[in-house]
Parts: structure tokens; C-alpha cells; sequence
């Protein structure tokens, strides 16, 4: 069943816990860098890495594999209003044949 066209984000940050690639554009990347008062150039040397479909630049993550731009107490976005389109659209646009992407936050909701 399909639960993301009523899907409110509870701003738990459990979706920034994913280890993987957060693309982001040229664009995100200048919005990005405008936010954390860096130059472009500084912020996708120190910020990103290049996937390895050598494609696209995706944000760094921590050991843990959490965001870099995750706080977690409170739990929170520190680029919440320039967040990537790929963030932004979780889990309404996110769509695998091999994993079921959703929030697992609302899941464990709805099983109890």
C-alpha cells in the first residue's frame, strides 16, 4: 500500500541515518554554499565526493553514515531550507525495484 501522497514528514531525521548518495546539482551546490557562507569551490572540496559513476557530486557522510549536515540534538537539518531536491522529495519520489524506501519512522507507526 502506498502511503506517500498523505506522507508528513515528522522532522526525526531517521532519513538522514541512510548510508548512500545524497546527489546534488550544480545549482544545490551553489545554494548550499551560499547558506554555509563558503565558496563553491570550498564547499564541493570539502563537502562532497564524486559518485562513483563518476556522474554526479554527492554530499560526504559520516562514519556512521549519517548526513554531515545532521544534528542530532534536536534532531535536525542545519541546511533544512537548501536541502537537495533528492531530501526534499524523500520518500514520495524514491522509488526501487529492489527496496522498499519509505520512512521508517511512519512504518514503525503503522505497525503499531
Amino acid at each position: 500500500m502506498d502511503n506517500t501522497s498523505n506522507f508528513q514528514c515528522l522532522r526525526c531525521g531517521d532519513c538522514c541515518r541512510w548510508h548512500g548518495y545524497v546527489r546534488i546539482s550544480q545549482e544545490e551546490a551553489d545554494q548550499i554554499a551560499a547558506c554555509l557562507g563558503m565558496d563553491v569551490l570550498e564547499f564541493i572540496d570539502k563537502m562532497t565526493i564524486v559518485t562513483a559513476d563518476r556522474r554526479s557530486l554527492s554530499l560526504n557522510e559520516n562514519s556512521d553514515g549519517t548526513c554531515i549536515f545532521f544534528s542530532d540534538n534536536p534532531p535536525r537539518c542545519e541546511i533544512y531550507d537548501v536541502r537537495p531536491a533528492q531530501c526534499r522529495d524523500f520518500p514520495v519520489k524514491w522509488k526501487s525495484e529492489s527496496e522498499e524506501f519509505q520512512c521508517r519512522t511512519q512504518k514503525k507507526k503503522q505497525l503499531k
